[in-house]
């Protein structure tokens, strides 16, 4: 094996005890929260027995000391076993597999409206330095980045589906008109099986949510990509480039970009890992059926395996993105290593 493929086997090694403690640490904190699921959930049903109410508890081992919960847990977990979802009577799995495609693709859409926003605007921020232009998108980026999720979904959905009517306020698509299930994307699906009405349809739904999810993205990037070209513009081997005579788009490009995308792709990275993560807003916000949104009603229902399952499926989300980055960095710079 290679010295980079060594170095992958042992960040994934080093990888089990970080998720170890995050699975217990979850486990930990749902029983903090106070509230009885089964209380929660049979309180909704109404007329149920208090034998009825014990064999739930029996069932969910929530009758078990925290000890002997957690040692059960976690030998259910070894087994690949995530539980039994409380609010949902189904298994844990089968929620967050049918759930996460709509979280991936929410973030994917985000992040590629990002970049297509974020990374010409640093650029032609750091060509034109203290112009109009830079003055403009620094402005919009620092307006990005302090506007909360939450009041620019809002506003999006006052503005651009109330008043304007040009996209709907919540939803994946319009029911009855889901395309053949591939991937699971909605839009990729459409386009996959050649249904024009229902990418369209799809796509209408995703705008809103995508955009107000990415803009924040899209100002970190600006930002970041800004600062890195700034740097790269000054180097010798630029300066050299132009004396020759090359093509400023060419020098942009070819000469600056590249090295400039090192800082970048560290925090695309993070961002990555935020927009999978920390979406639970923007997905309430925009009833998006992703795992975000499920999340915050299993927390509300005190669904004890579903959130815990959830903030593992969170974690190593992160983990396997900050791999990932770490791996490309050594393709934009080889003398970088793992």
């Amino acid at each position: 094996m290679t010295r980079t493929q060594v170095q992958i086997i042992e960040r994934i090694l080093a990888a089990i005890p970080i998720m170890l403690g995050v699975v217990i640490f979850a486990f930990l904190f749902m029983r903090m929260i106070p509230g009885d699921p089964v209380d929660i959930m049979m309180g909704e049903a109404g007329g149920v027995t208090l034998e009825e109410m014990d064999f739930l508890r029996a069932q969910f081992d929530l009758d078990k000391s925290l000890p002997v919960q957690l040692v059960r847990y976690l030998g259910r977990l070894a087994q690949g076993d995530m539980g039994y979802s409380i609010q949902r009577a189904r298994p844990v799995k089968e929620v967050i597999l049918e759930a996460i495609p709509a979280t991936i693709e929410l973030a994917l859409f985000s992040l590629i409206l990002a970049l297509i926003v974020g990374i010409p605007l640093g650029i032609a921020s750091a060509r034109r330095q203290n112009s109009l232009v830079d003055r403009f998108g620094m402005t919009a980026s620092f307006l990005g980045i302090s506007m909360p999720a939450f009041w620019l979904g809002i506003i999006g959905i006052i503005v651009f589906s109330l008043r304007l009517g040009w996209f709907p306020t919540s939803g994946r698509i319009i029911y009855g008109m889901e395309p053949a299930t591939i991937t699971g994307l909605m839009t990729l699906d459409a386009f996959i099986t050649g249904d024009t009405q229902a990418f369209r349809d799809a796509l209408r739904h995703l705008i809103l949510p995508a955009g107000t999810l990415g803009a924040g993205v899209a100002a970190v990037v600006a930002r970041v990509t800004r600062s890195s070209m700034l740097e790269a513009l000054k180097t010798d081997y630029v300066l050299f480039a132009k004396a020759k005579g090359v093509p400023e788009a060419s020098v942009v490009i070819r000469h600056a970009l590249r090295n400039a995308l090192i800082p970048t792709v560290t925090v695309v990275g993070l961002q990555m890992g935020t927009l999978l993560g920390g979406n639970m807003i923007v997905e309430t916000i925009f009833g998006w059926p992703g795992l975000g949104r499920i999340v915050v009603d299993a927390i509300f229902s005190r669904d004890y395996p579903l959130v815990q399952a959830a903030v593992m499926v969170y974690a190593l989300t992160f983990v396997v993105i900050n791999l990932a980055t770490d791996i490309l960095y050594t393709y934009l710079n080889p003398k970088m290593t793992l």
